[in-house]
């Protein structure tokens, strides 16, 4: 187990379409958890930035970004892109930096200002980025290959369309009471079967749109949190920034090819399956310690994977448990109390961040009418493009 850090202080940007810049988003995110941790930005020895690519050159050092928008003063600075695993990379970066000694307070921010529609690659012709290939041979947007992932599961697990309807439907009772959330109204099956078809078999409300917003933490060493009267405050346990292993046997998009297995055994479980895992391991948990979980909601079908991955239950259970009412608040395992990007949307770089806040306010028991009873243990877990793993497991 690795030494824990402290969360004294969480703050958010509310989600939605705001049509200004991202440095807005994350400045407010930042001053609202400075004041949440009861704390000056003078006190910050150091800041890192999850980077966002569609805010010109500002946003790939997001880091010097919103130092400079809160005013310099010497902190030490980082900038990080992970794609939607940037804020875990962030957070784990600030651990790294706390447990080293470098700093005593550090200060993590994400924000985002999306466009509409789906998300497209950077300009320019990479022909070595699968990204950029997947889109320019095979045409392969977001929505496109969400829906890819529900075909196989209906495939091979026997899930329905009705199944992926009843995860928006869950999410969107829990969305509703999130103020930060930027759909607030509950939905329902028959609402999800009747919106357009986008990817087949998922529908419009199966998949989670583009956003702004922006979410930030203040993390410290727990030696500092003592001598600032936080006696018992959350703590980070761990952080899984794994990536797979050779060879990887299941084409995964945006990657357009496999490894061969002829030669060298598979790796034990999927990628996804290895991000949770070596969180567990790092935490010296399993998943029969959680008491809650927020995963990755890119779309419904996706949901029910980490599920799975996560060891929730076991592979081909997941639509079993969500029927049970199981995942649900008041269920063995909420999943998604915060409302998921079901009811938040994308803002890529302050996602994983926005997962952490939400861990904080459940563990403080501070989650109001979503809150999960008796909540002492929660797990954050997403995937980046390329290959990046991201899990962080909160504990009070």
């Amino acid at each position: 187990m690795t030494d824990e850090v402290a969360v004294l202080g969480v703050g958010m940007h509310p989600w939605g379409k705001w049509g200004r810049g991202f440095v807005e988003y994350g400045v407010a995110a930042a001053r609202a958890a400075l004041a949440d941790a009861g704390l000056e930005w003078r006190d910050v020895g150091s800041i890192v930035g999850a980077d966002t690519v569609r805010g010109g050159y500002p946003g790939y050092v997001a880091g010097a970004t919103f130092a400079k928008a809160l005013g310099w003063q010497g902190a030490r600075v980082t900038s990080v892109y992970a794609a939607c695993a940037s804020g875990a990379q962030a957070v784990n970066t600030a651990r790294a930096q706390i447990l080293s000694g470098l700093a005593d307070v550090v200060l993590v921010v994400g924000a985002d200002a999306a466009p509409k529609g789906f998300f497209r690659p950077a300009g320019g012709d990479r022909p070595d980025d699968p990204d950029w290939l997947r889109f320019r041979v095979l045409g392969a947007t977001n929505p496109a290959y969400f829906g890819l992932y529900a075909r196989r599961r209906m495939a091979v697990h026997g899930d329905t369309p009705q199944d992926f309807a009843q995860v928006k439907v869950k999410n969107a009772a829990m969305g509703a009471m999130n103020p930060y959330a930027r759909y607030r109204k509950r939905v329902t099956a028959e609402e999800v079967a009747a919106s357009a078809v986008v990817a087949d078999p998922l529908r419009l409300l199966d998949i989670c749109a583009t956003s702004d917003g922006g979410a930030a933490l203040v993390l410290a060493g727990m030696e500092f949190a003592r001598r600032h009267d936080a006696i018992d405050p959350v703590r980070i346990r761990a952080v899984s920034t794994v990536t797979p292993r050779y060879p990887n046997t299941v084409l995964d998009l945006p990657d357009i090819a496999t490894d061969s297995a002829a030669a060298v055994r598979p790796a034990d479980g999927t990628f996804r399956e290895s991000i949770a895992r070596a969180a567990y391991e790092e935490a010296g948990i399993g998943p029969e310690d959680l008491s809650f979980a927020e995963v990755y909601d890119l779309s419904t079908a996706l949901e029910l994977q980490w599920y799975e991955d996560l060891g929730l239950c076991g592979q081909g259970e997941a639509a079993k448990l969500l029927r049970d009412g199981s995942t649900a608040l008041g269920g063995r395992i909420p999943v998604n109390t915060s409302g998921g990007l079901a009811s938040f949307g994308e803002a890529v770089p302050a996602q994983a961040i926005a997962q952490v806040c939400e861990l904080t306010w459940q563990l403080r028991g501070g989650a109001g009418d979503r809150q999960v009873a008796g909540a002492r243990v929660g797990i954050a877990a997403n995937q980046g493009l390329f290959g990046h793993g991201s899990a962080v497991v909160a504990v009070r």
